[in-house]
């Protein structure tokens, strides 16, 4: 195997253009005492070459203390446990003047607004956190915004509030992927059913608007004949899958649109239906691994939690590091893993492990 190519650095874009390292250095930061075409043509080959700008260093050259609180709920650890290790990954660089601090609420949607509004009155210089009640929070980033504390809102959105940015595996393409799925793996249709957390929340409602999509543009005669919100909460997942499958007995397909799949999974067991009903779940966790094998699980869509936090944390710090505005939303492409690709994942120590 070939040596990963080195960084690109001022050096070679100095190169490049027949420029003085200087001019090259002025033209990046923005700084006085360069033509304007010559920024220009600077930035465009730097942007041709893949500079990147060494953001570590430039911190230690700063020598300034940066703060940032990460609120995220404890349940389900499974997926938000992942999401705080990348985020942690991401800062390590950056340690000690970066400065991150994880607060948490029991479930998405609960007790965020108090936990936001601590981190205000503690001064933090940026918030990352994932909405659960975008309405409760709009005050609370409004506020945010008069204080000059930039908000970033990873895997669910606050839209028409003023974050600075979002990260998600975009949720209507996730619930397009599992629509168009479960209507390929049932050819002659059928009746199907839709599990998620709470609708109020714009992730889980994204979702289900992808999937109604997906469904009625494959036309294959499968129909939505349940809609469930378990609220993340696994007694209640549980017994409402108990309750869709007493109702619906000739029911072919389920798709699970949070982590919460394991309740759902086990009702099916219950029912003495594992293996005859076409299910596709969210995300991978160890308990999920045998039950892909075993084919029980057609097929998971992996939203990269990992990358989500260290795409979020990245385009924080950045923006509170030099002022550089990210994407309003940064998408993170989500995969799908089947029993044929599940063990080459696992390999890899799943897919984001190599993927930055």
């Amino acid at each position: 195997m070939p040596p990963p190519a080195r960084p690109v650095g001022i050096k070679d874009i100095a190169r490049a253009l027949g420029v003085s390292i200087g001019t090259v250095d002025r033209a990046l930061h923005d700084k006085p005492g360069i033509n304007p075409d010559t920024r220009r043509r600077v930035l465009d080959t730097a942007a041709a070459l893949g500079y990147r700008p060494n953001l570590a260093a430039r911190h230690l050259k700063s020598r300034t203390t940066i703060r940032i609180s990460v609120q995220l709920p404890q349940e389900i650890a499974l997926f938000w446990d992942s999401l705080r290790d990348g985020i942690r990954e991401a800062a390590a660089p950056f340690e000690p003047t970066l400065q991150v601090e994880f607060r948490s609420n029991p479930r998405l949607g609960e007790g965020e607004v108090e936990l936001f509004e601590q981190a205000l009155a503690s001064g933090v210089n940026g918030i990352i956190v994932a909405p659960g009640d975008p309405v409760a929070l709009e005050p609370c980033i409004r506020q945010a915004a008069r204080d000059n504390v930039p908000v970033i809102c990873v895997v669910t959105d606050a839209p028409g509030t003023e974050r600075l940015a979002s990260v998600s595996a975009d949720p209507f393409t996730v619930g397009s992927v599992a629509g168009e799925l479960l209507s390929r793996f049932l050819p002659n249709g059928g009746d199907v059913a839709f599990f998620t957390g709470w609708l109020a929340t714009e992730d889980h409602a994204q979702k289900l608007r992808g999937f109604d999509a997906s469904v009625n543009a494959v036309g294959r005669g499968v129909h939505v004949v349940a809609v469930v919100e378990a609220h993340d909460d696994e007694r209640t997942g549980y017994r409402r899958a108990l309750a869709v499958l007493d109702a619906h007995p000739d029911l072919e397909g389920i798709f699970v649109s949070t982590v919460n799949s394991l309740p759902v999974l086990r009702a099916v067991d219950r029912k003495g239906r594992a293996g005859q009903i076409a299910i596709v779940t969210t995300d991978l966790f160890p308990a999920l691994v045998p039950r892909i094998r075993q084919g029980q699980v057609a097929a998971t869509i992996y939203q990269r939690p990992v990358t989500q936090g260290r795409h979020a944390l990245r385009a924080l710090y950045q923006f509170l590091l030099d002022g550089t505005k990210p994407p309003a939303r940064i998408k993170v492409v989500p995969h799908v893993v089947m029993r044929s690709n599940l063990d080459l994942l696992l390999e890899r120590r799943w897919p984001e492990r190599e993927t930055q």
